[in-house]
Parts: structure tokens; C-alpha cells; sequence
């Protein structure tokens, strides 16, 4: 072979592999892009449905206000709601990418648990009024204002996100166990009075909506917390079918407000819990 021919056939070799390697980086942007679209469509998703869970409590919320009485309901699940709002608010603004929809929904939460909260100081009596001033000092405050201090000046970029996601995880996780309660409940009384079958539907279809915002967006913060929530929604649906027919059984021991959940978000929840002193249902967020 010449060297002139041996010469063409380098070229068009190289030509080729360039075109090849050209293909393959086009692609994989390609793939990217097609990745972050779904992961907006699943988070938007998400958003609308969290929007529907944060507005959850609006009746007990009205009941308080127009019978100037909290009548027995718990301040805990909305200073943790709260909590838990501030944490992912946090957590989106030092990762900054893609962050856009976790910080509508979970400034959205802050803005309504803020009011529910306010509500509940101003008709609350002395001791449960003292009790969420208590609290929402000591974690929303002082536990909150802690984490800030040490994250922002012991730790940096990816260091800093990874603690913050961390801290984020275990405590979404917490807030999902909290089902447990619920289920054991309702499988000592056979009732399903404590876990309407609407609620827990929609909240397990929002943890799937934020676990696959989570997974194309690969954070895993967002998305492990999110297939916890969707076991137990799943758990719950199950149970109110097992139960919704049975025949309750009375227990000597009254119901304590602890027990009687309302709404998780997961989230990179996003998570908050609705307990009250007549019941409400369990769902499993999100928040993201």
C-alpha cells in the first residue's frame, strides 16, 4: 500500500472515530436533557399534589378559629412540618441546580405552617401555647439556627451538601415512620376511622412523584425518603381494604393525639404529620 493511500485511510479512520465520539457525547446530552425534563414533570407533579396535602388541615384549622379553641389538637406535627420545610429549603439553595420546585413547595409549606402555627398560638391555652413557643424554640430556632452555623463555617461545597442531604434523609425518614403508629391502631381496634383510604392514596402517589424526581435527577436524598412513604402508602391502602368491613373493637385506653395522624409530606418533605384528638388519616412525602 503507498503512503499515500495509507495516509487516506488514517484520516478517514479518525474521521470516523470523531463522528463516533461526536454521536456519542451529542447522545448522552441528549439523554441528559430528556432526563431533566421528566424529572421537571414528575417534580411539578409532585408540587400540585404537596400543595393539596400542605392545605390539608384547613378544616381542623377552621374549626379552631371559629370556636376560638384548639379542643385537644397537637401543635408537634406543624412545628416538625415546619422543620422540615426549612431543612429542604436549606438543602436546595447551597445545591442550587435543578433546585427550582423544591424551593416553590417547600416555601409554600413554610408560608402555611407558619399560619396554621400562629393560629394555634393565638387560641391555644397557656399550657399548650407555652409548650409550642418550647418547641419551636428548641428545634425550630435553636436546633435549626445549630445546623446553619456548623454546615455554613465547618463544611464546604460537595462536603456541605452531602451533610445537609444526610441530615435531611434521616430526619424524612423519622417523620415516615410514623404510619406505625397508625397501623397499629387500626389493627387493635379494626377500624379504619384513623386512616381515610383518599388521603393515603394521594400521599403515596406524591412519594412516588418525588422518588422519581429524586431518581432521574440522581439525589438520593430526595429519593430514598420517598420509597419509604410509598411502602407504607401502600401498607395503609391494604389495611383500610383488610379493614373497612370489620367490625371495631372498643379499647379501655383513649385515643391520644399522637396517634391519630393526619399527613406526611415526603420530600423532600417535605414531612409533617396531622395528628388530632379525633383522628384523621396517615399518609407517607416529601417533600421532597
Amino acid at each position: 500500500m503507498s503512503c499515500k493511500a495509507l495516509s487516506h485511510l488514517v484520516g478517514d479512520t479518525s474521521e470516523r472515530a470523531m463522528v463516533g465520539h461526536g454521536n456519542f457525547v451529542f447522545n448522552s446530552r441528549d439523554m441528559a436533557m430528556h432526563r431533566e425534563s421528566w424529572a421537571f414533570v414528575f417534580g411539578l407533579l409532585g408540587n400540585i399534589i404537596s400543595f393539596g396535602v400542605f392545605l390539608a388541615p384547613l378544616p381542623t384549622f377552621y374549626q379552631i378559629f371559629k370556636k376560638k379553641s384548639t379542643e385537644g389538637y397537637q401543635s408537634l406535627p406543624y412545628v416538625v412540618a415546619l422543620f422540615s420545610a426549612m431543612l429542604w429549603i436549606y438543602y436546595a439553595f447551597v445545591k442550587r441546580e435543578a433546585a427550582l420546585l423544591l424551593i416553590t413547595i417547600n416555601t409554600f409549606g413554610i408560608v402555611v405552617e407558619s399560619i396554621y402555627l400562629t393560629i394555634f398560638l393565638v387560641y391555644a391555652p397557656r399550657k399548650p401555647r407555652l409548650t409550642t413557643i418550647k418547641l419551636l424554640l428548641l428545634l425550630n430556632v435553636f436546633g435549626f439556627g445549630a445546623m446553619l452555623l456548623s454546615t455554613l463555617y465547618l463544611s464546604k461545597g460537595a462536603k456541605r451538601l452531602a451533610i445537609i442531604g444526610w441530615i435531611c434523609l434521616v430526619f424524612n425518614i423519622s417523620v415516615f415512620a410514623a404510619p406505625l403508629f397508625i397501623i397499629r391502631r387500626v389493627i387493635k381496634t379494626r377500624s379504619v376511622e384513623y386512616m381515610p383510604f383518599t388521603l393515603s392514596m394521594f400521599l403515596t402517589i406524591n412519594a412516588v412523584m418525588w422518588f422519581f424526581y429524586g431518581l432521574l435527577l440522581r439525589d438520593y436524598y430526595v429519593a430514598l425518603p420517598n420509597t419509604l412513604g410509598f411502602l407504607f402508602g401502600i401498607i395503609q391502602m391494604v389495611m383500610y381494604l383488610m379493614y373497612r368491613n370489620a367490625t371495631p373493637v372498643a379499647l379501655d385506653e383513649p385515643v391520644k393525639a399522637q396517634e391519630a395522624n393526619g399527613h406526611i409530606v415526603g420530600a423532600v418533605k417535605m414531612g409533617t404529620i396531622e395528628p388530632n384528638h379525633a383522628g384523621g388519616g396517615l399518609g407517607g412525602v416529601g417533600k421532597v
